[in-house]
C-alpha cells in the first residue's frame, strides 16, 4: 500500500471516528433539549435531526432510501479517486479523504435509524443570516469538497498549459507554407 493512501485512510478513519464520538456526546449531552454555548455565544451547541440533505433540503417523506444509495456510490468514487491518485495528486488523495471520512459518517446515522443525521453545531448567527445546524462530518465533507475543487481546477489549468505549449497556432502554420 502506498503511503499516500495510508495516509488518506488514516484521515477518513479520524473524520469518521471524531464525528461519531462528538455525535455520540450530543445525544447524550443535548439529548433533552439543553443547548451549550461556547465562545461567548458565538458556537451554540443544539442538537438538531436532518433528514435531509446539506442546509435542511429536503426531498419527500423518508429520503434516506434515496441518499444511502447515492451516498455508497459516492464512496465508491471517492475511493477511486484515492488509489488512482498519482504521486504528485497529494491534495486530490487527502481532500477525496475528508469527503469520505465525512460522508461514512453521515452514512452511518441515515442507515442505523429514520431520525435523520445528528447535527449540533449552531446554528450561527453570522449577522446577515444564521448558518444551519452541521456536525464533524459535513465539515469533512465540505473542506474536502472545497479541496478537490482547487486540485481539479489546477490539474485543469496544467493540461490548459501543456496543451497550450505542445500546439502551434494557427497563424505560425500558416505563415509557415
Amino acid at each position: 500500500m502506498k503511503r499516500q493512501h495510508v495516509i488518506a485512510a488514516a484521515l477518513t478513519a479520524v473524520i469518521l471516528i471524531a464525528d461519531l464520538i462528538t455525535k455520540s456526546w450530543a445525544l447524550r449531552a443535548l439529548g433533552d433539549g439543553r443547548r451549550i454555548e461556547l465562545l461567548g455565544g458565538w458556537v451554540p451547541l443544539t442538537l438538531a435531526f436532518n433528514r435531509g440533505a446539506a442546509f435542511g433540503l429536503s426531498i419527500g417523506d423518508d429520503p434516506r432510501w434515496v441518499f444511502i444509495p447515492i451516498t455508497v456510490l459516492a464512496v465508491g468514487f471517492l475511493l477511486v479517486l484515492i488509489i488512482r491518485a498519482g504521486p504528485g495528486q497529494h491534495l486530490q488523495s487527502l481532500a477525496a479523504a475528508l469527503v469520505l471520512g465525512g460522508a461514512l459518517g453521515n452514512l452511518y446515522d441515515r442507515v442505523r435509524w429514520d431520525q435523520g443525521v445528528v447535527d449540533f453545531i449552531g446554528p450561527i448567527n453570522l449577522g446577515f443570516m444564521h448558518w444551519p445546524i452541521f456536525n464533524v462530518a459535513d465539515m469533512g465533507i465540505t473542506v474536502g469538497a472545497i479541496l478537490l475543487a482547487i486540485h481539479f481546477w489546477r490539474e485543469e489549468a496544467e493540461y490548459r498549459r501543456a496543451d497550450d505549449a505542445n500546439s502551434e497556432p494557427e497563424l505560425d502554420r500558416v505563415d509557415q507554407r
